[in-house]
């Protein structure tokens, strides 16, 4: 079993998010989990549905979920042991505060933390289209060790349902963990 941090900002895309979070729990991992509250509002606006409800039907622990603003949480520190940070999706107000190496919450922290750690941080950025100041911020963050997923599901497959586009976005992000899964048919296969 690892131990991952999942953060929810408040970019478009939730889905992605909360299915990868129940992809990780249904792996068996330990999760721990930070929603901002522009987060919390997407989850309501694009799911119709609160983070609480989500969090109690995925079996996610209420000593496991952190407030945005307690900087003195344990993912602040080095010393709390991670496999990997995840921010899905990701803000780009988010990605411009942590490329800048300033933190604003609990969630840039951690961020920051994974980086002077050398650990494993997934970003997945679903903006369109990105400005050049975007497209720098991402590249320092890429530069300073971050996994940039963006939240571009392919069709190759012929996705038949959003799940189809979510589960492959999902399995992208594991993989980049290195965790198997089973949430795509691999090309060639």
């Amino acid at each position: 079993m690892k131990r991952y941090l999942l953060c929810i900002t408040g970019a478009s895309g939730v889905i992605y998010g909360l299915r990868t979070l129940r992809a990780l729990i249904e792996g068996g991992h330990e999760i721990h989990c930070i929603v901002s509250p522009w987060g919390e509002r997407v989850i309501e606006t694009e799911t119709r549905r609160n983070f609480n409800s989500w969090a109690e039907e995925l079996g996610l622990g209420r000593e496991y979920i952190y407030s945005p603003d307690d900087l003195a949480a344990p993912p602040a520190s080095g010393s709390f042991k991670l496999d990997g940070t995840l921010i899905v999706p990701c803000s780009m107000s988010s990605i411009g505060t942590i490329a800048a190496g300033i933190s604003r919450n609990l969630i840039h922290r951690a961020a920051l933390t994974a980086l002077k750690e050398a650990r494993p941080l997934v970003l997945t950025p679903r903006e369109t289209p990105l400005s050049l100041i975007d497209l720098r911020n991402l590249t320092a963050l890429a530069e300073a060790g971050a996994a940039i997923v963006p939240a571009a599901p392919a069709f190759y497959r012929e996705p038949k349902t959003i799940e189809d586009l979510t589960d492959f976005m999902a399995g992208k992000i594991l993989d980049r963990l290195g965790l198997e899964h089973t949430l795509f048919k691999r090309w060639g296969t």
